[in-house]
């Protein structure tokens, strides 16, 4: 058996390949298909099937494309009720690639739909070897309950679902079956996943806290409290994946702009979207332009911060950052780049036209400032529990996801620090401060960690 295990760090997702006997099955694929035909070539594999775990939220499947060209058929658990040919599929069904056999398992609770793979090689055993879990069993965490609002289940229902899932399926496999997941430390399917990419159902019964024995009242209570707000893509995407996405060679290219019709597109409500890293941003931008750097999860913040449809126009440091941006933007779903600024910041300033900046600052900077700057303000836009963790003494929390819609009892002409974990989200986070109007902003390099690095006082809530 061929088995490889793909990484997308940026969206923290996991797609699969299997093979035998010339043969091949694709799990959860991501929008952008080369490297698989290119793996499967490679091994002299053809690809026979495409498998969907369930309709993914948090990004858009290539399995439509990746059928129409090599004409392996898509499989999706029954209950997807996918718009387009494919086969449906339920539990105990099996698929045969080569001489391996994928076993289906139905696993509701992250969705209705989720689907689990084992994975069987009847030459090592015939116990599966391996589970491809989807979304249901991370490493260190399970899939969140509440994704399936607006189908008739509750959070509640799910929990209650993804309860059985865990005691009556996941938990009766061997210990040493091999798992799997579609996802992995930074992703928004879940709350508490492990930078670790695969694990064993012996190990993830000694240490997930979602595996700890409980009755499943209290599960379901667990699950369901304090969790993290959805954004608002994500409902999107898996309609989205319901239906089929398009292939990327669909996707138009942006029109190079000069600076004064950047400025037209401003004016006429496009969004701004600044690529490069905090540091460029800093020195000097567009004034106005929201900053996601390609540098980290960029496709994440990108679909969370932009609404689904808006018209962006892209500023970058050359053209093959523009179509980098342009594919990892179509991975989430956003399609609507029209622009991009021709000759990036540097042909905005020989226009002279006015930049903006903010400062960069570390966080002795910070320090020091706090001790002599009685008029600093300080805004932590990390998550709660990361807040709740130690923060600077003083900091306000307004987490980035929730940065737009907030009424910030803050002033607008006093310098204003802006802290994350390293640096990433508050630079996003000061580009959309200054379009509220705030006139003097500071971008903490390195974020809490540095600071409770440097021993610098931490503040925890009382």
């Amino acid at each position: 058996m061929y088995f490889k295990q793909f990484y997308l760090g940026c969206l923290a997702h996991a797609s699969y390949i299997i093979g035998s006997e010339g043969e091949a099955a694709v799990v959860d694929p991501q929008r952008d298909v080369d490297q698989y035909l290119e793996d499967a070539a490679a091994h002299n594999l053809k690809i026979k099937y495409v498998i969907e775990t369930h309709l993914h939220a948090d990004f858009v499947s290539g399995h439509r494309e990746l059928a129409a060209r090599t004409g392996a058929t898509i499989v999706f658990g029954a209950k997807a009720e996918a718009t387009f040919p494919h086969r449906a599929v339920k539990e105990g069904d099996e698929l045969r690639v080569g001489e391996v056999v994928l076993r289906v398992l139905e696993t509701p609770g992250h969705t209705p739909e989720s689907i689990s793979i084992l994975v069987i090689d009847p030459k090592i055993s015939a116990q599966p070897q391996k589970v491809l879990t989807g979304d249901c069993l991370f490493v260190g965490d399970v899939g969140r309950p509440d994704l399936a609002g607006g189908k008739g289940y509750t959070p509640q229902m799910m929990a209650g679902m993804m309860y059985d899932t865990l005691h009556q399926k996941m938990l009766q496999l061997p210990d040493e079956t091999e798992v799997y997941p579609a996802h992995g430390a930074g992703s928004m399917c879940g709350r508490n996943m492990s930078k670790e990419t695969w694990s064993t159902i012996g190990e993830q019964r000694k240490v997930n806290y979602a595996l700890k024995p409980m009755s499943k009242d209290k599960f379901v209570t667990m699950m369901t409290s304090e969790m993290p707000d959805a954004p608002a893509y994500f409902s999107k995407d898996a309609e989205i994946n319901r239906t089929g996405a398009n292939r990327l060679s669909e996707i138009a290219r942006p029109t190079a702009l000069s600076p004064q019709e950047v400025k037209d597109r401003i004016a006429a409500g496009n969004t701004v979207l600044d690529v490069r890293g905090a540091a460029e941003f800093g020195e000097g931008h567009v004034p106005s332009s929201l900053n996601i750097g390609l540098g980290g999860q960029f496709a994440i913040w990108a679909a969370t911060l932009i609404p689904m449809g808006a018209p962006i126009v892209i500023v970058a440091e050359s053209e093959e950052k523009v179509d980098e941006a342009i594919m990892r933007l179509a991975r989430v779903g956003l399609e609507s780049v029209k622009g991009y600024l021709r000759g990036g910041i540097d042909a905005w300033r020989a226009e002279g036209l006015k930049s903006a900046r903010v400062p960069q600052i570390t966080v002795e900077d910070l320090h020091s400032l706090a001790a002599k700057e009685s008029e600093l303000q300080v805004l932590d836009v990390r998550r709660p529990a990361e807040f709740e963790s130690g923060h600077v003494p003083h900091a306000v929390p307004v987490e980035l996801l929730k940065l737009e819609q907030t009424n910030l009892a803050l002033d607008l002409a006093k310098p204003t620090a802006v802290i994350c974990a390293g640096g990433y989200r508050s630079s996003a986070a000061t580009s959309i401060l200054e379009q509220r109007g705030f006139m003097n902003l500071l971008n903490v390099t390195g974020g809490t960690g540095a600071w409770i690095k440097a021993g610098y006082p931490v503040e925890m809530p009382t």
